[in-house]
């Protein structure tokens, strides 16, 4: 019988046609003819049922292959490390070896080049800052696209972007350093955000190198269940290549970059040691995989086949971190740890990835990963390019094509694609369409980082749309003058990528005020400004966004009367303010409960204006007035004198007036602070905690560490990250969010009054 072809329908009608390759064997079949072809015609049936039943079957299987061995062939990695692990070393060697680039610079290089990623210059920069969001390179047919993991710490919402952009990850540990501090956190990052990963040793040349100590820190300090998939030949100076325990191979690396990877047999003096670890590989994968602990304990002998299906499913499924082992520095097991990847990191079907239905109040909705669904894709990186803003897209469902319209479900804006293309090096390859899984840059799309686009049939978002309210502002100015161009095109542009920077205008002082989630991340922002722009930024003291309200009724009534040369002004506006009652949804409420004309309707919107406006700086300490109700009931006009103007000067003064007989108290923006810190420093921390005015309402256990969690006012949170880490020896970590604004106690009210008034004496 002919051979089954799935690429087409015509193809496939062929086949059912086909008769048999002889005639000697037409004649010996004892179906030959229409019967034959109804034969086939069953048999093809049962073929079809695995795949699914009733009709679609055909075209299941008709058009399975197309995307399914595409989708299988692409890996979506991050490489992320410690400070100082050789994280960009490695990324330099992955380029070369998969001949993204040429030759091999190093990072200190005396030749004056440098890394090809190597924008390292600022420590917590620790992402691998490559030119583009995403490197896309090919390795033995595969494409494997390395993702930019940024460093910037936790408070941003970019790091939560990049890393919903991952399927899997490399996490890199020095074989000196072992598991410190970044490793910790990075780490946990990835479990947070439900990451697979492989463990790459690095450093195997240098001098202490111990690969088997950082095994059993990162089994101690990052809790992984993870064993070696290879072993070293010889370490330090001796360091001459690897065993595989998987294929039972040893590995030589030869030539000038080691791109010559030579398999030899295991030397003589190693089958033991081998042995031996390859059992304890396998022990540790039985643990969490049913089907190889099934043979392990049966005594069957395990091909090497059996025990990599069983690593790759222990480590899709996250139970499971394999441990690969070289230095890319010295050209050693890069080659092998890329193997690794293809085989042991899950490809973009194999991960699950949920949106929010903004439709139905951002309700989880699990996303299939294939093609055939309606098109979901998120913006994760923006960048300017030679032509404009290039946007990095990470397509979770369906297909994206040139030319078609897509829509941003955060803004509601129909866009049309004007051209797709792939990055690749520095160069861009046009493409016609891309799929579900697949990471590309569009042209010409106008859009803030972290918006969602879909083809219009659904409104799903791949990110929450509540970006939280900013509560820190620091006063930003170029140093030179020359430079002003430049700092507000830095300033835009960071706006657009991070919907939780905020930049406005100080009406007062006419200074330009960056407000963002804490010191941490307008620091980095202020740094990006001089490193990316060349713009050196002076910058004032941060400021906390306080807030001012009212705790009782008050009655106004004031007249506002200037006779000058010709008309005059003339305005009388009475009633009262009180406080808004607890959760009410607005801030501000004007109601005009006047019956009759005494005030002709046209001027109420003028005095609603007013009170507005008077309420953006309260009396106390010049923050906006929050929770406030104001109602008029009576007032006077003048037929000729009254004006849109003296009612707004009117309101303004009147709310002036009655504003101290309120009671006004002033708010502060209250933080829920996350700590987590070695149980060694749980006393210090929660002291500290008490000293800065926090509140603790929770404290954990989880493994070594305490988990606190506290409500801490802002303004006493100042320098904490510099506090934290020289209390707990840099293992600390924190992250803090906006809770609420709550009233401040009266002797701290007194303190803010008193500076406000000094400062406004000085000026």
């Amino acid at each position: 019988m002919a051979r089954l072809s799935r690429s087409s329908g015509s193809r496939l009608l062929y086949t059912l046609r086909a008769t048999p390759s002889s005639p000697a064997a037409a004649s010996s079949s004892p179906l030959h003819g229409p019967q034959s072809a109804l034969a086939s015609l069953l048999l093809l049936g049962g073929h079809c049922r695995r795949f699914s039943s009733g009709n679609v079957a055909r075209t299941k299987e008709v058009n399975d292959p197309w995307w399914k061995e595409s989708m299988q062939r692409l890996r979506n990695i991050g490489i992320s490390a410690h400070i100082d692990s050789g994280k960009t070393t490695l990324t330099e060697r992955v380029l070369f070896y998969t001949g993204r680039i040429h030759e091999i610079h190093e990072v200190r290089g005396r030749d004056g080049v440098g890394a090809k990623m190597d924008s390292m210059d600022l420590e917590r920069e620790k992402g691998i800052t490559i030119q583009s969001a995403a490197t896309y390179c090919t390795w033995n047919d595969y494409q494997v696209n390395i993702i930019d993991t940024p460093g910037h710490v936790d408070f941003t919402i970019e790091v939560e972007r990049a890393l919903r952009v991952l399927d899997g990850a490399i996490l890199v540990l020095c074989s000196v350093g072992g598991v410190q501090s970044q490793s910790i956190t990075v780490d946990r990052q990835m479990r947070r955000y439900e990451v697979p990963r492989v463990a790459f040793i690095n450093k195997l040349d240098r001098m202490g190198a111990d690969p088997w100590k950082v095994l059993n820190q990162a089994r101690s300090k990052l809790r992984h269940h993870s064993a070696a998939v290879q072993v070293p030949i010889g370490l330090e100076e001796e360091f001459q290549g690897l065993v595989d325990l998987v294929k039972m191979k040893a590995y030589y690396f030869q030539g000038s970059n080691g791109e010559k990877v030579v398999s030899e047999e295991i030397p003589n003096n190693m089958e033991d040691f081998v042995a031996e670890k390859r059992r304890e590989l396998i022990e540790v994968v039985s643990e969490v995989d049913d089907k190889l602990a099934e043979a392990f304990l049966s005594d069957e002998p395990i091909s090497s086949i059996d025990l990599e299906e069983a690593i790759r499913r222990a480590t899709v499924a996250r139970k499971f971190v394999p441990v690969f082992m070289g230095s890319a520095f010295k050209n050693k097991g890069v080659q092998p740890l890329l193997d690794g990847v293809l085989s042991y990191l899950p490809c973009p079907t194999e991960v699950g990835n949920y949106a929010l239905d903004q439709n139905n109040k951002e309700e989880k909705v699990a996303l299939s990963g294939t093609p055939d669904g309606p098109l979901v894709a998120l913006a994760f990186k923006l960048e300017e390019g030679r032509f404009g803003q290039l946007t990095y897209l990470r397509i979770y469902e369906g297909v994206i094509r040139k030319g078609e319209f897509i829509i941003n479900v955060n803004t509601g804006k129909k866009l049309k694609i004007p051209r797709l293309v792939r990055m690749h090096s520095n160069e861009m390859e046009d493409i016609q369409e891309a799929h579900a899984g697949q990471i590309v840059a569009v042209f010409g799309v106008d859009c803030a980082s972290g918006d969602t686009f879909t083809d219009g049939s659904v409104r799903y978002t791949m990110t929450s749309m509540n970006v939280p309210e900013p509560v820190m502002s620091l006063a930003v100015s170029p140093v030179s003058k020359d430079s002003g161009g430049q700092f507000s095109k830095a300033l835009n542009r960071f706006q657009k990528e991070d919907p939780t920077f905020r930049v406005g205008l100080d009406p007062e002082s006419g200074q330009t005020i960056i407000s963002g989630m804490g010191e941490l991340h307008l620091d980095i922002y202020v740094e990006r400004i001089r490193r990316e722009y060349k713009v050196d930024a002076t910058v004032g003291k941060p400021r906390v966004n306080f807030r001012e309200t009212v705790t009782q009724h008050a009655e106004f009534d004031y007249l506002h009367k200037k006779q000058t040369g010709g008309q005059g002004q003339y305005g009388r506006v009475c009633g009262y303010i009180e406080p808004l009652p607890a959760g009410s949804t607005v801030k501000f409420e004007f109601e005009n409960m006047i019956v009759g004309q005494v005030i002709p309707s046209g001027f109420i919107p003028a005095i609603e204006k007013g009170f507005k406006e008077a309420a953006n700086a309260g009396s106390l300490i010049g923050h906006p007035v929050e929770n406030i109700r104001v109602c008029l009931t009576d007032g006077a006009s003048h037929a000729v004198d009254s004006s849109e103007l003296a009612f707004k000067l009117a309101a303004i003064y009147a709310f002036r007036q009655c504003y101290s007989a309120a009671k006004p108290v002033i708010l502060e923006p209250i933080m829920l602070v996350e700590l987590k810190v070695p149980t060694e420093f749980q006393g210090t921390v929660a002291g500290d905690i008490n000293k800065r005015k926090g509140v603790i309402i929770g404290n954990d256990q989880d493994g070594d560490d305490s988990v606190i969690t506290a409500h801490v006012p802002l303004n006493n949170m100042f320098g904490y990250s510099t506090a934290l880490r020289s209390m707990t020896q840099g293992k600390g970590e924190f992250t803090m969010e906006y809770k609420e604004h709550l009233p401040v106690s009266q002797d701290v009210q007194m303190q803010l009054v008193n500076s406000h008034k000094a400062s406004k004496g000085a000026e």
